[in-house]
């Protein structure tokens, strides 16, 4: 059979009758960190075909109405996660140090929702069940993941854990070993709002945040088939997340601020450095600003 059949991604080892080169190799430096970002389109038939059976609406006719009703009658047009593939998914790899190793970009240029998916668990079971790091991931990137694993067929043993203390498990709110939700840190766990999100976190630290594309914008790259420009959003939203990642390092104690500050120097190098055929670095480098430190103006 021409069919991929990969069951086991996140212990076992898949089986397959057709081989595919993972975009997470597993040679290296350890990895103790994945820094995640994902982002999505809205399936349209499955909104056409659950929302308006038997109406013979196209994919796109319905993403529109439903959009306009969920405006109507929410005051948002965003269209919940369960409609939602993975359109692109990027990890950027993180020592025990905090150093930014490499960053990958799942299945490119192709942006297979299944096989970024696969991709990504099967690195994450290689390299010995890294600490996701997200911002918002709890409530959005993990979800939308775990759907898209039950949609095409993938098991997570380690990942559902049903044989540990339910503390323990890695799916539990407050498991930091399993993933760290920046947002759920800088908020307590939603004991206050975070208004302005990651783009507001990163530039508090002098990162660019969002610029010429936001995320409202993705639906429409991804209907003009656009994914490069895309995927060039994701791994910028990376980078911010992995810059406030390093920030709340030394917030909990773990990092010293002046060791934050050559890591960042660092992977400011390290971005300069990169192939970057699109150019997405080369803008993400034109809007970089360095962090105002308080500590180096002489007090008067």
């Amino acid at each position: 059979s021409p069919c991929l059949v990969a069951t086991g991604v996140a212990g076992d080892r898949p089986t397959a009758t057709r081989r595919e080169t993972s975009a997470m190799p597993t040679k290296g430096p350890p990895v103790a960190f994945l820094v995640l970002d994902i982002e999505t389109a809205v399936d349209g038939q499955l909104v056409a075909t659950i929302q308006y059976p038997g109406q013979g609406i196209t994919p796109a006719e319905a993403v529109l109405r439903y959009g306009r009703e969920r405006l109507a009658a929410t005051g948002s047009d965003f269209i919940p996660h369960t409609y939602h593939v993975p359109i692109s998914i990027v990890v950027g790899k993180v020592g025990p140090d905090f150093r930014l190793l490499d960053l990958a970009v799942l299945d490119e240029p192709q942006y297979r929702p299944h096989v970024m998916t696969r991709d990504l668990w099967r690195g994450w079971a290689a390299y010995g069940h890294p600490t996701l790091v997200t911002f918002n991931g709890r409530s959005f990137d993990l979800p939308v993941l775990e759907l898209a694993t039950f949609r095409y067929g993938l098991a997570l043993p380690y990942w559902f854990d049903r044989a540990a203390r339910s503390y323990e498990q890695p799916r539990n709110r407050y498991n930091l070993q399993a993933h760290i939700d920046l947002l759920e840190l800088l908020t307590n766990f939603g004991a206050s709002r975070f208004s302005g999100g990651l783009s507001l976190a990163a530039t508090l630290l002098g990162k660019p945040g969002k610029m010429d594309v936001c995320g409202d914008m993705v639906q429409g790259l991804y209907d003009e088939h656009r994914l490069a420009e895309v995927s060039d959003y994701c791994r910028c939203d990376v980078l911010d997340t992995y810059f406030v990642f390093l920030r709340t390092r030394v917030l909990i104690g773990a990092l010293e601020l002046a060791e934050e500050q050559r890591m960042v120097a660092a992977t400011k190098a390290w971005l300069g450095e990169q192939p970057d055929p699109r150019g997405g670095f080369a803008k993400y480098l034109a809007n970089w600003g360095d962090w105002p430190n308080p500590w180096c103006v002489a007090d008067e």
